[in-house]
């Protein structure tokens, strides 16, 4: 049994695609490990929304030669492979500049490995096409051995590529323009991931709510629409989705966070800047107010929502004020987690090339009054939370002899001790403590029944006032 190692980098999209890699080569009778000093194949799925994570790839190339050469020395062959969207962006350039790497496949691609492997035998390859055809009709059928291996939770792709086109992002170029999933395979697949015991499904893509598939009935649906027929869908108990765009984010949508209690109270809604003129120089298609009262109606519907956003600093040309918007924005909204990165320019995105550039040490002091007054608002939510009860879902052991390992319905860790608990129960807890990255939880008596909502809080409010976010459960 030949063996594969599959490192991914970036985002949800990438560990989504590096299952349905290993789903890809099962036929080919390679089992996944999780030891590269082991693996036959070793393939990097890559991300190139960030510089460092480019140059991550390359120095992990590094240590990959120096492994491929030790078990050349002891007989054993490596073939290397870099996927996903550095191998998109630069292709042949890896080539050139890794000696160690056999084959650059696309995030298109990838569905083609097994004959991109065979090619590979006889020369170094790089196949970065964007085909024709469906890649998604090209690959296995989930194998509900290898689901349940996975977990009790699931990513589901829905939607890839992006029509944006924010002049700091290279989603565009790398993922190509936004294609949509018919409902029918989408809704197969998750079926498939329910009936192997998966609880929770977040549905994803790279602007998830743009979703626009075909229905069954010809007609074409949007997220709203997609999100209420797989809560039909027996055994799934939870739905997430991820990432959204605040020009996608229609009243349907909204309505469904009302309506679905399968649909989890937790949105990430990036807004990347609080200054206007930021805005529109990034090319995102509306303003920080927009932003603030399409929070607004989606509290109205929504009262126990937690907020996630992502936030770029130093943006080319952004001034000292411009980013004391953005703090007034974080202020304004209060999140209860967030991402956040210092601007670094992408080959090829209209941005790289503006004259402005913020200088690193500005970009550097400017991170860290953002970061600090968003991690601030993330403990004031989790310490608001201990005393209340909320529902688990278990997931997995944890660290400790007797702990058992979660998530809330806000996307918190959740530790829970000394519970008779299995992965996949929802458990009505009470939380006792909060600590720097997990709240920690009393046992519960009994497993929480998925199809009684009545034990789940009734609102949860944010309310701020001078930057300090109050999270209250009632």
């Amino acid at each position: 049994m030949k063996k594969v190692y599959v490192k991914s980098y970036g985002c949800q999209m990438n560990v989504y695609d590096a299952e349905r890699m290993t789903d890809v080569l099962a036929p080919e009778g390679y089992a996944q490990t999780d030891v590269p000093e082991e693996a036959d194949l070793v393939v990097l799925n890559t991300c190139h929304i960030r510089e460092k994570a480019a140059e991550k790839v390359y120095s992990e190339l590094g240590r990959v030669r120096v492994m491929k050469q030790e078990r050349a020395a002891a007989g054993r062959e490596t073939t290397v492979v870099v996927a996903g969207c550095v191998a998109q962006a630069e292709g042949a350039e890896i080539l050139k500049r890794a000696q160690v790497v056999d084959a650059v496949v696309g995030p298109q691609s990838y569905q083609r490995l097994p004959e991109i492997l065979r090619a590979a035998e006889r020369g170094r390859v790089v196949d970065t096409e964007f085909p024709i055809e469906d890649k998604f009709d090209a690959l296995p059928a989930l194998d509900a051995r290898r689901v349940r291996a996975r977990g009790v939770t699931a990513f589901l792709t829905v939607q890839e590529g992006c029509d944006k086109f924010c002049s700091f992002c290279v989603v565009p170029y790398t993922r190509g323009a936004e294609v949509s999933r018919p409902v029918a395979k989408v809704l197969g697949e998750a079926r498939a991931l329910a009936e192997a015991g998966v609880r929770e499904i977040t549905v994803i893509g790279q602007n998830v709510n743009a979703y626009h598939g075909e229905g069954p009935d010809g007609r074409t649906w949007g997220l709203a629409r997609l999100l209420h027929a797989l809560a039909e869908i027996e055994g799934l108990a939870r739905l997430r989705y991820t990432t959204s765009h605040p020009r996608d984010m229609g009243d349907d949508l909204i309505a469904a966070h009302r309506d679905l209690p399968q649909l989890m109270p937790y949105l990430h809604l990036p807004v990347q800047a609080g200054s206007d003129r930021v805005l529109a120089a990034m090319n995102r298609k509306h303003t920080a107010d927009e932003y603030r009262r399409i929070v607004d109606r989606v509290r109205d519907a929504r009262p126990d929502i937690a907020l996630s956003s992502d936030f770029i600093v130093g943006f080319p040309g952004e001034t000292d004020g411009e980013f004391g918007e953005t703090m007034r924005l974080v202020a304004d909204v209060g999140f209860a987690s967030a991402f956040s990165f210092k601007y670094s320019p992408r080959p090829g995105t209209p941005a790289a090339d503006e004259a402005e550039q913020v200088p690193e040490a500005v970009k550097v002091e400017r991170l860290a009054r953002l970061q600090a007054a968003l991690e601030e608002q993330r403990r004031a939510f989790n310490r608001a939370t201990v005393g209340r009860v909320a529902e688990v879902l278990v997931e997995k052991p944890g660290r400790h002899p007797g702990q058992l390992a979660g998530k809330s319905p806000w996307l918190q860790a959740v530790v829970i001790e000394g519970a008779r608990l299995a992965p996949g129960d929802i458990a009505t807890v009470r939380i006792d403590r909060a600590g720097s990255n997990s709240l920690f939880a009393e046992a519960p008596g009994v497993p929480f029944d998925a199809t009684n909502t009545s034990a789940a809080p009734s609102s949860v409010s944010t309310n701020v006032f001078a930057g300090e976010a109050a999270f209250a459960v009632d």
